[in-house]
């Protein structure tokens, strides 16, 4: 697989099904010059003849053409006799004579036209700068003279040493960063993404780089103990790839005070000139002695510092200097660098405890916390805490470098650094704060390892350990959520009393914590306790970001979805800003549920999309699983029913593994408005009674399923069900006091009531739709209202209401609705007048792309929005524009994209 070649591939494709040409690829070494060449050799059809320079055979006449050619010279029968005889006494075949050069190249063009009679030819040479003179004159030679012959060459060659003379070259650029980032999870899917981010910017663009660096990490850097790489003094080791040897033995070759200063150039890449000039003299050298290094094309000198070559030339100047050197390179850089970086340098020669170093680079990760590097906090802090000189400092700066690790989806490393903490921990007397910091660590990991009251235990631990409220608050937010969300187990019930036990008295924070776990503990015993938490919403002070993700995701008991749409959008950008990757799953998770309650369903589409990849990339199969279920639900809104089981599928293997119940709470209730997008009421029915009695009897959700159990009750002629139900939906709604539940009341009760009071309550509902919009429930209301005005003969009036319900559908991309209400608008007499520039046509991506395009935002700006390039956005609105209907982006300001 090839990665951000695809003009390269495009225009190599054009060569070989034209058939006839000659191509010369250029490019630096290890960009990909030779696999290119390989995707031409799998993908032609026709004979293809091979051959690859090599350096030690460069002074072996005809060496390579030998190779090239060898398995044809059977055909050199065909050829006129002189250059038969040419050709085979060239390759030492036969007797010598005394042709020249061009006349074993006019030989060698007629044997490849004398192969073509049967099929087509691409011959493939690589390496061509390492070409034998003779054999380079004769492929050339023949290569210039291919005209409409079924003959191809492709030569593949480094810049410099092989002179093509106005032959047209195809020139390999560096990868972007999308393209870096595919190829890199490709071979190294292992590493954690933060880690192949850092391998990326290191290897500059250039495949050879990132297929090679990843086998230079530590095992410790593999799992994210990602300092710079450059600053670990033990980072370098022997690798054989040749070009990275090659590098290296032409540095070795260089004199001491060259490699002195390429040292430091490659130790400290970031400083400028200045920084380098006075690490360089503490070694005895200065930056004139860098000629020899700029001489060797290993180096540019700049006012920007020192360029190197090539990615690996850095890497092989580490390769070609000895540990004292190294070390020596980290001291004269901690004497003349910033403090981030001297901190760096002071903890690669630092071998043994030291407090003021572990001291400085506490205060680095600090600062890197201010930035919102996560990795590199908790890089800084792991450090800092191998060189402590106490173990009780060691304790919180272990636990420290877990959390950030843990924030930056490292979780394998923060399992490793939680380890360290708590066997140093065994070492000392913690403080109550400290206690709290490792339990809260700890819990997170056996949450995230499908052990949630595993991790609820050590929440209450924290919880008794400290006296600081807000963490005792938050602690105590966690063990109430995650008690409610795991799957049946018989320690969940005593669990949920003991945080209730735990929760303060108190007002604010103080009763919105003991109010929930209040509720959850009621839930558990079987209390519908649904109306409880209504009116507990907090004011904007600040909370702790586990209370927050808690209070937002809240607005699914209170129904404030508009609140709760808010204040996740702010949640997401937040982690996205400041590289909480480890959040971002759980924010899109909320975000996503807030937009699909909130009617918006183009854009949970379009979360949820993002977030499923995202949860796969950091290694977070509990949300993954959450937003499989969302997406079942999405999809079986639009129909899908395939689809809906297949996410459904995936959802359920991440909560049996997880022993997570919101997924399957999700599944259900996919499944469910499924079966009534389908006509299937009755199967609706019965599955939403067994999923009220059930393990998943307790989540919040299936509120939201009362309106359509009500409406599937009276469609199936079965109104005494749906009056069962009416008094709990009519209680959650009023005791809410909010304009969208009591729409959906009014709705409930118009489907039950007689035809004389129904039209009163249907157009009452519509008024609290229109002052809370939901664009999904409002057009549901318009179709039951248009079908009941229809049945009582007032056709005119349920044209409006089926048109606008239809319209609405149609945009939402729900098609079993979609078609309930075209059906209805013709059995009024109408034709449906559907719309052509539905945002329903669009993939997720595409959507996005278009929402940020209309904005006025560039496409590099839309590419840093979303993480693509700025040319995949181009792709993306290229094959948007079609499906809307527009030709220009000027255009989309006319359109209905729906709301983010």
């Amino acid at each position: 697989m090839m990665y951000g070649r695809q003009a390269e591939l495009s225009a190599l494709t054009d060569l070989l099904e034209a058939r006839s040409g000659v191509l010369v690829v250029r490019g630096e070494a290890g960009i990909g010059k030779s696999a290119l060449l390989e995707s031409a050799a799998s993908g032609a059809q026709a004979q293809v003849l091979r051959v690859t320079g090599v350096e030690s055979e460069a002074d072996l006449p005809f060496a390579a053409l030998h190779l090239l050619l060898r398995p044809v010279l059977g055909h050199a029968d065909a050829l006129p006799r002189q250059q038969a005889e040419a050709l085979r006494g060239a390759l030492g075949l036969g007797a010598a004579t005394p042709g020249d050069r061009f006349l074993v190249g006019l030989a060698t063009l007629n044997l490849l036209v004398e192969l073509s009679t049967e099929s087509p030819v691409v011959c493939l040479v690589d390496d061509a700068q390492w070409l034998d003179g003779e054999s380079a004159d004769a492929l050339l030679f023949a290569a210039r003279r291919l005209h409409a012959e079924p003959v191809a060459v492709v030569f593949a060659a480094r810049d410099g040493g092989f002179t093509t003379r106005g032959l047209p070259e195809l020139r390999l650029p560096k990868l972007d960063t999308a393209a870096a980032r595919l190829l890199l999870a490709e071979r190294a899917g292992d590493l954690p993404p933060i880690v192949r981010d850092q391998l990326v910017v290191e290897a500059e663009g250039n495949p050879l780089a990132l297929m090679e660096l990843p086998g230079m990490l530590t095992p410790e850097q593999r799992k994210g103990a990602l300092a710079p790489l450059s600053y670990s003094a033990g980072t370098a080791r022997p690798v054989t790839d040749r070009v990275l040897m090659g590098f290296r033995d032409r540095v070795a070759a260089l004199p001491p005070a060259t490699r002195s200063c390429l040292l430091v150039a490659a130790l400290n890449h970031d400083g400028g000139l200045d920084v380098l000039a006075r690490a360089a003299d503490r070694l005895g050298a200065s930056l004139l002695d860098l000629a020899d290094a700029e001489r060797a094309g290993l180096v540019r000198v700049g006012p920007e510092g020192v360029a190197f070559h090539h990615p690996l030339v850095r890497a092989a100047v580490l390769l070609a200097c000895d540990i004292a050197d190294r070390m020596a390179g980290h001291r004269a850089l901690a004497e003349t660098a910033d403090d981030d970086r001297r901190a760096w340098h002071l903890a690669a020669i630092t071998l043994l405890p030291d407090e003021d170093v572990a001291g400085e680079l506490e205060r680095l990760a600090l600062r890197a916390l201010r930035r919102g590097g996560q990795t590199a906090v908790s890089a800084a802090y792991a450090r800092s805490a191998e060189l402590s000189a106490d173990p009780w400092l060691a304790v919180p700066r272990w636990t420290a470098a877990a959390q950030a690790a843990i924030e930056a989806g490292l979780w394998q490393r923060a399992d490793e650094l939680v380890t360290k903490a708590r066997r140093q921990a065994e070492t000392v007397t913690l403080t109550g704060s400290a206690r709290a910091d490792l339990a809260y660590v700890r819990a997170k990991l056996e949450v995230e390892a499908g052990r949630p009251l595993d991790g609820v235990r050590l929440l209450h631990e924290g919880v008794e350990a400290t006296g600081d409220l807000s963490t005792k608050l938050s602690l105590l937010a966690m063990a109430g959520y995650y008690t409610w969300a795991s799957a049946a187990h018989p320690d969940q019930l005593a669990l949920a009393r003991r945080t209730e036990e735990l929760s303060p008295d108190g007002e604010g924070q103080v009763a919105v914590v003991r109010t929930m776990n209040h509720a959850f503990r009621h839930v558990l015993e079987g209390d519908d306790a649904t109306t409880t938490l209504t009116g507990t919403a907090l004011r904007d002070d600040p909370l702790p970001y586990e209370l927050r993700c808690l209070h937002v995701f809240q607005g699914i008991v209170r129904d404030d979805i508009a609140g709760m749409l808010e204040r996740a959008n702010r949640l997401v950008e937040e982690c996205r800003s400041e590289g909480r990757l480890g959040r971002l799953p759980q924010t899109m998770v909320i975000l996503a549920i807030a937009q699909l309650l909130g009617g918006r369903h183009p854009s949970a589409r379009t979360t949820v999309s993002a977030g499923l990849a995202l949860a796969s990339d950091v290694g977070q199969p509990m949300w993954r699983g959450y937003l499989a279920g969302v997406a079942a639900w999405l999809a079986a809104v639009a129909g899908a029913e395939a689809e809906c089981e297949a996410m459904a599928q995936q959802a359920l293997r991440d909560a049996d593994q997880r022993r997570w119940l919101p997924g399957i709470g999700w599944v259900e209730c996919a499944r469910a408005i499924l079966d009534f997008g389908q006509g299937r009421h009755e199967a609706l029915l019965d599955r939403v009674d067994r999923a009220m009695t059930g393990p998943t009897r307790h989540a919040f959700l299936w509120r939201y399923s009362w309106p359509d159990y009500i409406e599937a009750a009276v469609r199936i002629g079965e109104p005494q069900r749906a009056r069962n139900l009416i008094g709990s939906l009519a209680g959650s709604a009023e005791a809410t006091g909010r304009t969208a539940p009591l729409a959906l009341l009014h709705r409930s009760r118009a489907l039950l009531a007689p035809d004389a009071e129904a039209g009163a309550l249907y157009e009452r509902a519509l008024s609290l739709h229109a002052q809370d919009r939901q664009p999904f429930d409002e057009a549901r209301t318009r179709l039951v209202y248009g079908e009941w005005l229809r049945r009582t003969k007032r056709r005119a009036e349920a044209r409006v209401h089926l048109q606008a319900a239809l319209e609405a559908f149609d945009q939402l991309g729900a098609v079993p609705w979609s078609a309930r209400a075209a059906a209805e608008l013709r059995a009024t007499g109408a034709t449906p007048a559907r719309r052509t520039d539905t945002v329903a046509d669009l993939t997720p991506q595409e959507l996005q792309v278009v929402r940020l395009a209309a904005t006025g935002a560039s496409n590099r700006e839309i590419g840093t929005r979303m993480f693509l390039s700025p040319r995949t956005v181009a792709s993306h609105l290229y094959k948007a524009f079609p499906k809307l209907g527009v030709s220009s982006r000027a255009e989309l300001a006319r359109l209905t994209l729906g709301e983010d």
